[in-house]
Formats: structure tokens, C-alpha cells, sequence
């Protein structure tokens, strides 16, 4: 096996241009999966690029690089409207897993499961592939293809994930549903990102449901439904949150039904459509 660990990003781009080569960052999801196989012949470790580190304010929204570490994020100065990203980043396996593993890790891997796709698509977040030809910008819903499917040419790799300026007053909330509280792969879960006008009313929602459907999947319908309503009203109605599932397509698995699942997710995002609107930006720091 040939080990590369470039020293920078046309160094690396160079190598994929090159023949076929596997990325790895925090390898968290890499070497597990490979079991009792042998590994590929080349690997190239992007982690230590400082093209791929760091999260930055830029124009018109923020920039957090592919190799920037859970953790990170977790400690990041940000905005209310990333604290569901934040309250995600918790729940990515134990502390040692957030202290290596990597957004774009997490989104490569392409797991229906995968805690930190929600969150994105809440936040309508954008991925950035860069290759030797330039630079390529996907949004998350599009660079996730199927289970363990992804948009990335053999020459590209995630360089950032782009996450564009969000609505005034915007609030986030992350809920997930498993078996335990720690440790868990998820039955359901649940990311919000919600805006109030004058009255505190529901101006504008956006919601991803995850471990419902072979991708995570944003509710269009419940998020133009929600529009309008106060705390109160939403409380109270109960149809509201289970006429809109349609997107979803859960599977029925060792960790729980089709059925159970849609009732959750119905659960969950009644709670944190709720939870956002009444955010005050605790998840931060």
C-alpha cells in the first residue's frame, strides 16, 4: 500500500489526477469498513492540508473546510441557525470520533444514518469539489446520491462545505432518536432551521428528516404548511406534523419499523420545529 500525505492542495489534486486514489481524513468510517479486506493500494491522507481546515466567515454566508473535525465545529464561534449542525456534531459516536472524524467524512460516507446530512440540508448547505479543471459547487441534497452513493468525480475531492447566509433571526434545533443515548445509530432524526416574523409566527422552515429514507430528505410540504402558525397552534395540532411525511420512504430493520419510524419522525419534528422557535442559542460554544 502506498501512503501519501500531501502538503497541499494542487499536490493533492495532482495525485487524483494521477490514477486511482482513496481519500481519507479521519478515517473513522474508512477503516472499520474495510473489515477483514485488505486495504486499496493507494491512500491519500487529506487532513493535514491547511486548504481544508478551519471555518471562516466569507461572502454572503460561511465556509467550513472538509477537514475541519466535529469537535471544532462544537467549539466554533457561529450563529444561532448552526446550533442543529452543533447538536449534531454531539451525537457523531464518542468524543474520540469527533476529535477525528471530519464534515466531509461524514458526508462521503453517504450513511442514510449519517448525523451531519440533516443539519446541511436545513441549512441549504452547498459542497465544494475541487479537481485540477477547478472548482465545482453541489448542493448537499445533490452530492448525496443514494445509500453509500455520492457526485464525486475520480479526480475531485470535497474541499468545503458552504453554507450560505440564512434568514435574520434564524434558529436551528437537532433531535435524534435510538435504542440509547449514547453510542447510537439513529431510528429517526430530526433538523430544523426556522425563522419568526413580527407576530412570532413562522415566516419560513426548513426541515430534513434522516434514517426515514435511503437519503436524507428535506419536507417541502410541512415546511410551507408551518407558515403562519405560532407556538401555540402548533402545539396543538397534531395533523399538521403527520399529513406532510410523503417524501418518506423508512425501511423496517433490526432497530425499529416503517410504521415506527414515520411516527417518530412525525415526534420528532413537532419537537424540534418547536424547540428552534423557541431557541435561545444554547447549543453555542
Amino acid at each position: 500500500m502506498v501512503y501519501y500525505a500531501p502538503q497541499s492542495l494542487p499536490d493533492a489534486l495532482g495525485q487524483l489526477a494521477g490514477g486511482d486514489v482513496r481519500i481519507i481524513a479521519g478515517g473513522t468510517d474508512f477503516f472499520p469498513a474495510l473489515g477483514e479486506k485488505a486495504a486499496p493500494p493507494k491512500l491519500m491522507d487529506v487532513s493535514r492540508l491547511k486548504e481544508l481546515r478551519g471555518i471562516s466567515r466569507v461572502e454572503n454566508g460561511w465556509r467550513i473546510g472538509a477537514a475541519a473535525r466535529w469537535t471544532e465545529i462544537i467549539q466554533a464561534d457561529l450563529p444561532p441557525c448552526f446550533d442543529g449542525l452543533k447538536l449534531a456534531a454531539r451525537e457523531v459516536g464518542s468524543w474520540q470520533i469527533q476529535n477525528a472524524g471530519t464534515i466531509a467524512g461524514n458526508l462521503c460516507n453517504a450513511s442514510p444514518a449519517a448525523d451531519g446530512v440533516p443539519p446541511l440540508l436545513s441549512l441549504d448547505a452547498v459542497v465544494e469539489l475541487s479537481s485540477t479543471g477547478g472548482v465545482r459547487l453541489l448542493p448537499v441534497a445533490d452530492f448525496i446520491t443514494g445509500v453509500r452513493r455520492i457526485d464525486l468525480g475520480a479526480d475531485e475531492l470535497v474541499s468545503a462545505v458552504i453554507v450560505p447566509d440564512q434568514p435574520e433571526g434564524a434558529n436551528s434545533h437537532f433531535l435524534k432518536l435510538g435504542a440509547r443515548k449514547y453510542l447510537v445509530i439513529s431510528i429517526a432524526m430530526v433538523s430544523a432551521v426556522v425563522w419568526l416574523d413580527q407576530h412570532r409566527k413562522i415566516a419560513g422552515a426548513r426541515i430534513a428528516v434522516g434514517s426515514c429514507s435511503a437519503v436524507a430528505t428535506r419536507l417541502p410540504g410541512l415546511e410551507a404548511a408551518l407558515i403562519g402558525h405560532s407556538v401555540a397552534e402548533l402545539t396543538d395540532d397534531r395533523d399538521i406534523w403527520t399529513g406532510h411525511l410523503g417524501p418518506l420512504s423508512p425501511i423496517s430493520d433490526i432497530r425499529g419499523s416503517g410504521d415506527y419510524r414515520l411516527d417518530s419522525a412525525a415526534e420528532l419534528c413537532q419537537r424540534t420545529v418547536l424547540a428552534a422557535m423557541n431557541s435561545k442559542g444554547n447549543a453555542r460554544g
